[in-house]
């Protein structure tokens, strides 16, 4: 049975990158949560403010078991990434993180930085701060940890441990 993803991504970065990772999904035989929303797409909804863009991400969040953060050099910075990365936490989705900064982007043929995967994505209800590195099932490099052909061992490992 394939599992339904979801992948939180920094667009306007690493939309190129992104489409690397999502291709090898789609032809290893996995469910993504939803197609990779276009930037006109994802434009419109923005214009209609923070809670329709929230509530886009809740709606695309259902069904999942799996959050993929797809690890850019600004990633974790980006609010609607710490947005979905908190809701995935409140819905006990597992979570792991994924560096994409060496996939080489298709136009510009460039790499970026590595994430600081040391960074605050949240608080907790007492006010304690929520770090990606504390919270995450696991962080893999893409290309150094052969992405193509683990990804779906890493989801579903960490889905298993969530027991998901």
């Amino acid at each position: 049975m394939a599992r339904k993803v979801f992948y939180s991504f920094h667009y306007d970065n690493d939309i190129m990158r992104v489409m690397t990772v999502r291709n090898r999904w789609v032809t290893q035989g996995g469910q993504l949560a939803s197609e990779v929303i276009d930037k006109a797409e994802f434009e419109k909804i923005k214009r209609q403010g923070d809670t329709a863009v929230n509530r886009w991400i809740d709606k695309q969040l259902e069904g999942t078991s799996v959050t993929v953060v797809l690890l850019g050099e600004k990633t974790l910075s980006r609010p609607f990434v710490k947005y979905e990365i908190c809701q995935s936490i409140n819905r006990g989705n597992a979570i792991i993180g994924i560096h994409i900064n060496n996939i080489r982007d298709a136009r510009t043929m460039s790499i970026s930085k590595k994430a600081d995967v040391h960074q605050m994505v949240g608080t907790y209800n007492d006010g304690k701060p929520v770090y990606f590195d504390e919270i995450c099932d696991g962080i893999f490099n893409y290309l150094n940890n052969d992405g193509y052909n683990n990804l779906g061992k890493w989801v579903e490992n960490a889905a298993q441990k969530k027991g998901k």
